[in-house]
């Protein structure tokens, strides 16, 4: 009887990570010719994994945006964990936005995972463990095609490859 092999579908972000690309977009911020002056910042609440950029305008608002998304992206920060708000233009023309994290795999797309696995008729399970889905199986090969094709299925979320057993 061969050993049962297994991996975890996750979406993880690293939060020392976030915070320092928020760090380094407030400092950019602070050196840029265009934002002299400016009200501009972000926040990060760090329990509800969620960024709240604000600024005078909304012009200002959306250079905010592509510097701090530039920053996540050099600390391999991945923009598909990111889900945008709408941008909220308030009275006296100030505009904000808020930046929701993706952490663990919501319930409607773990079952979304489940059903591709399904559909592959391979030898091979899958669990759905609160934030994750767990995939087990005898055969390696069969438990990469599951990570090709989840790779390749247009979640429109973050997913990762860990505990591989």
């Amino acid at each position: 009887m061969s050993k049962e092999h297994s991996f975890d579908i996750v979406c993880k972000l690293d939060q020392p990570e976030i915070v320092n690309a928020v760090q380094q977009t407030e400092r950019e911020i602070s050196q840029r010719y265009d934002f002299k002056g400016s009200q501009a910042r972000v926040v990060f609440d760090q329990k509800q994994m969620i960024l709240t950029l604000t600024a005078e305008s909304d012009f200002r608002l959306k250079s905010l945006a592509e510097v701090l998304e530039s920053r996540m992206a050099k600390r391999r920060i991945p923009l598909e964990a990111v889900e945008r708000g709408q941008i909220e233009v308030a009275s006296g023309g100030s505009a904000r936005q808020e930046y929701r994290l993706q952490n663990g795999i919501p319930t409607e797309k773990a079952r979304e995972i489940v059903k591709i696995i399904k559909q592959l008729k391979l030898k091979v399970q899958a669990a759905i463990q609160s934030d994750q889905v767990r995939i087990s199986g005898q055969v390696l090969d069969d438990l990469q095609l599951v990570q090709q094709k989840i790779r390749e299925a247009d979640l429109k979320i973050h997913v990762e490859f860990v505990n591989y057993r």
